[in-house]
């Protein structure tokens, strides 16, 4: 493939599989000059003649809903709530998430 070297993170997810397993929520890609081919996007060094390749990285954000069963699944208690870790507070707005009511 394209990518000469490839990143994944991975979050443990409880619920999978039979027994729980780590799933990809990001991918990063050093693409080398192998994108800057097709597009032709080069830059020149001072001082130098011609123009060179750049290397380019790929990457996606996030997959969104992988990162919050992640969360979900890693941060559930017995009855049935979610504490939400202390990075998310400040954006949840609060320190629990408690389920419906019956």
């Amino acid at each position: 493939g394209p990518a000469y070297r490839k990143y994944d993170l991975e979050a443990w997810m409880p619920g999978r599989g039979e027994a729980g397993e780590y799933g990809e929520v990001t991918s990063t890609s050093n693409c080398t000059d192998y994108q800057a081919r097709r597009l032709n996007i080069r830059y020149k060094t001072k001082g130098e003649k011609g123009t060179q390749l750049v290397h380019t990285l790929n990457g996606t954000a996030i997959a969104i809903s992988r990162a919050m069963i992640a969360v979900l699944e890693n941060y559930q208690q017995a009855d049935g709530s979610i504490v939400v870790p202390e990075a998310l507070r400040a954006f949840v707005g609060k320190d629990r998430i408690e389920p419906k009511s019956a």
